[in-house]
């Protein structure tokens, strides 16, 4: 009854889409036209991944953060490092620069040694004000050479700020206004404004301007996303079209596969706008994963249907069995791939969520468009002729064949220890792979802004911002002297650390403070003592509406106080270390029972989303392996034959994750996606392989040699075509200017060409070593999946 319903089944399919052609064709039409009007939804990130969930306590200290104090990642740096910078005309096209950007509306304000102001004590009142630091209009050498002098060595307060503690650059900053950091007006300043006057000014000077700060890396990043996707979806209709020309020397069968998935690529980016999701640098890959994932679609449909004709030469009959044999067998295996891409969708990531419904859904409905238009299209044309069926009797493919044969007949052992050997070699090279939780790392590294990262690194100790907010639960709590201590002996404790810049608070301005107090003298660039503190605090609070001095640093109920920090790109091991160390630190000064204190910003929560992505990484990849299992097991009814499906398929994720480790490929964000992505695609070949076996074993009287062979004539030719177009499909991704994406196409094309091998040479020996207490018709007798043998088929029709 199974078999007849099944075979009712897709033969009912078959008659539908061979009898309603043109409807089906208008339907797929008016659908891609109804999905092409989405893509004016489409949107491209403007922020950063994140990678944890909207309810993680890491997230909600940061937004908790955010609700005081407002965006952090509005700052941009331009910084020079040029001796001659203090001479009248390039000090002159300097400051130009800094006044020019200031003059558009995305910018809040600019600080440049041009326009610094310094503290200064008023004589009529008991408060200060900010006096310009530079009141000349016409610059000399020698004047240019006294300020200089002056801001290196008597305001301490623009360390690291204006000039490097090297003192042997300056930078200027722009504050954008933080309502436009996360929207498109972003990046149209930096790409249409910034970037254009920084070139003008280069030109004119000579002097190399370093830009950095997050809005920057973020615009600048964005963009490589938005450049690289017409670069992915090329090449991967480069590459896969020639290697399928390759194969079947057909134009016509080129040309009506590449038409077909770009179909899909159509749908892809409606699918996209219409559920209204960003384009990250995740879903970016979308669009050429329908291509790589499609083509095998394509391949076994057109292959079958060649075949048929070769056999019979009866176009209608061959196309109705094209749907019949090969659609359910390819629904399996698209079922499988997509729910290698869904498990991602049960991560608390939004990120990873969104990648995992969209890829899901279109890996569906590139099956659905490759069962509709490949027979559809294929009956309004003429019978293949005999060139187009040449690549069927191609004497290297025969050969490949052949010496599959060979091997698997004769050479077990050998594949056994080979298999065995590569198993704990890769095991071992496992404790090698290390964690990354570098911001900066995927970025690509010949970019000239990555390269002003590192010269900022260097020069001013970091770019990341580290933000530690201290709650003092109470109102005006911080401007009291023993708060103002603690944070200032933290402070001092944070400066120690290589990784981090000096950091920057409302104790830098009292400080600051103090040294204006006592007219501007550097050596009492120090809190006041108990003496002091009356006076100078008093000063300092008089002077706030004035000079907006604390708005920064404390929030406006005197509360709430930020320590601002940057760090460098440092090993997650190394940043643990720190993380410890920074919080005993912060326990013992500032105490728990009389202080709430948070270490976050950007830096710190994507060190966190990317550990926990890691510690999800086992439950990601072993939800896969469970609704594999289960398709397996609807398919073939055996537990027996579920494990040892899954034997050829665990081998190359093992061997892979051994490569990682070798080569030193980190765990990261996108190499995460490796596993689940390549086991829901490898574990295709499994079913295609064990699929043509079952049948097989019926038509040839439950002899398993015989049918482990004939299996293997038959489905090698498939399985290493389609293993071909996904290795040098997903190589296309090894074009990428972001290191993320490159280790992903590397290693998910290293794990499928490993797999299509474990399935045609470990998964046949298996069958054929244990033959009596798995492969024997007892464990085979009633699978779900039926797909009938020819002499099975002409039956039912009669």
């Amino acid at each position: 009854m199974s078999k007849l319903f099944s075979f009712g089944f897709w033969n009912v399919v078959a008659r539908f889409i061979l009898r309603n052609r043109t409807g089906i064709l208008v339907v797929i039409a008016i659908i891609t036209v109804l999905l092409a009007l989405q893509w004016k939804n489409m949107r491209f990130t403007y922020t950063e991944a994140n990678l944890l969930p909207d309810d993680h306590p890491v997230n909600l200290e940061y937004d908790e953060f955010l609700k005081h104090f407002g965006e952090e990642g509005n700052l941009i740096v331009m910084g020079v490092m040029d001796s001659t910078i203090f001479t009248p005309k390039k000090f002159q096209a300097w400051e130009q620069l800094s006044k020019d950007i200031g003059k558009f509306d995305e910018v809040e304000f600019t600080l440049s040694v041009g326009n610094l102001k310094t503290l200064q004590k008023r004589t009529d009142t008991t408060s200060f004000q900010l006096v310009p630091f530079i009141k000349d209009s016409i610059f000399t050498n020698a004047s240019l050479e006294e300020y200089k002098d002056h801001l290196f060595n008597r305001l301490p307060f623009y360390d690291g700020l204006i000039y490097s503690p090297d003192k042997k650059s300056i930078r200027s900053a722009v504050y954008l206004k933080k309502d436009i950091v996360n929207t498109s007006q972003r990046k149209d300043f930096v790409i249409d404004d910034l970037i254009p006057l920084i070139q003008k000014f280069e030109k004119e000077t000579g002097v190399k301007v370093h830009t950095s700060g997050m809005p920057y890396i973020r615009t600048l990043n964005s963009q490589n996303i938005i450049d690289e996707i017409g670069l992915f979806i090329g090449g991967a209709l480069l590459v896969t079209s020639l290697i399928f020309f390759f194969f079947f020397r057909s134009w016509r069968a080129t040309f009506i596969s590449m038409c077909t998935v770009m179909i899909g690529v159509m749908w892809a980016f409606g699918f996209l706008g219409l559920m209204h999701y960003e384009i990250t640098v995740l879903t970016a890959l979308i669009p050429p994963l329908i291509i790589v994932i499609g083509i095998p679609n394509c391949v076994f449909l057109i292959n079958k249907y060649q075949q048929e004709i070769q056999l019979h030469g009866n176009q209608a009959k061959s196309l109705q069995r094209v749907i019949t044999k090969v659609g359910n067998a390819t629904l399996m295996t698209n079922l499988t791939t997509a729910c290698g891409f869904a498990t991602f969708i049960l991560i608390k990531s939004e990120l990873l969520r969104e990648f995992g419904i969209v890829a899901s859904i279109n890996i569906v409905a590139i099956f659905l468009l490759s069962l509709l238009i490949i027979p559809i299209i294929y009956s309004y044309m003429a019978v293949p002729k005999y060139k187009h069926l040449k690549h069927l009797n191609k004497n290297w493919i025969n050969k490949f064949v052949k010496w599959i044969e060979r091997m698997v007949r004769d050479r077990r052992m050998t594949i056994y220890i080979t298999a065995v050997t590569l198993l704990c070699v890769s095991i071992i090279g496992i404790y090698n792979i290390k964690i990354s939780g570098s911001l900066i790392e995927d970025m690509p590294k010949n970019t000239d802004f990555f390269k002003d990262i590192r010269f900022f690194e260097k020069e001013y100790e970091g770019i990341m911002p580290l933000e530690i907010m201290v709650d003092t639960k109470k109102k005006k709590g911080v401007m009291n002297l023993s708060t103002l201590k603690r944070m200032d002996e933290l402070q001092e404790h944070i400066s120690e650390i290589p990784e981090f810049a000096n950091p920057i608070s409302v104790v830098n301005l009292v400080k600051y403070s103090k040294q204006a107090y006592y007219n501007g003298n550097p050596e009492y660039f120090q809190l006041p003592n108990n003496q002091e503190k009356n006076f100078i605090l008093s000063y300092a609070k008089n002077s706030n509406t004035e000079t907006n001095l604390l708005q920064s640093y404390v929030d406006t109920t005197g509360q709430f106080a930020r320590i601002t920090t940057f760090m460098k790109d440092t090993d997650p091991d190394r940043f643990k270390r720190i993380e410890e160390d920074l919080n005993k630190e912060i326990e013992k000064v500032l105490p728990p029972d009389r202080y709430n204190v948070s270490v976050t910003g950007k830096a710190l929560v994507f060190q966190k989303g990317t550990h926990y992505l890691v510690n999800n990484l086992i439950l990601s990849l072993s939800l896969a392996i469970l609704l594999i299992a289960t398709i397996m097991a609807w398919m073939f009814r055996s537990f027996k034959m579920i494990v040892i499906s899954l034997i050829p398929n665990l081998l190359p994720l093992i061997i892979t994750a051994g490569v990682m480790g070798y080569v030193g490929v980190p765990i990261k964000p996108s190499t995460i996606l490796v596993f689940s992505i390549a086991f829901g695609i490898s574990v295709d070949d499994t079913i295609h392989f064990l699929a043509k076996y079952r049948q097989e074993l019926v038509a040839n009287h439950w002899k398993i040699k015989k049918s482990v062979f004939a299996a293997l004539r038959e489905s090698a030719i498939s399985m290493f075509y389609t293993s071909i177009v996904l290795f040098f499909g997903f190589s296309v991704f090894t074009i990428s200017s972001f290191g993320g994406t490159v280790a992903l196409g590397a290693l998910v094309s290293i794990t499928l060409l490993f797999a299509m091998l474990a399935n045609l040479l470990l998964l046949p020996t298996l069958l054929l070593s244990l033959e009596r207490s798995i492969a024997n018709k007892e464990t085979m007798r009633k699978p779900a999946l039926e797909i009938l043998t020819n002499v099975e088929e002409d039956d039912e029709n009669n």
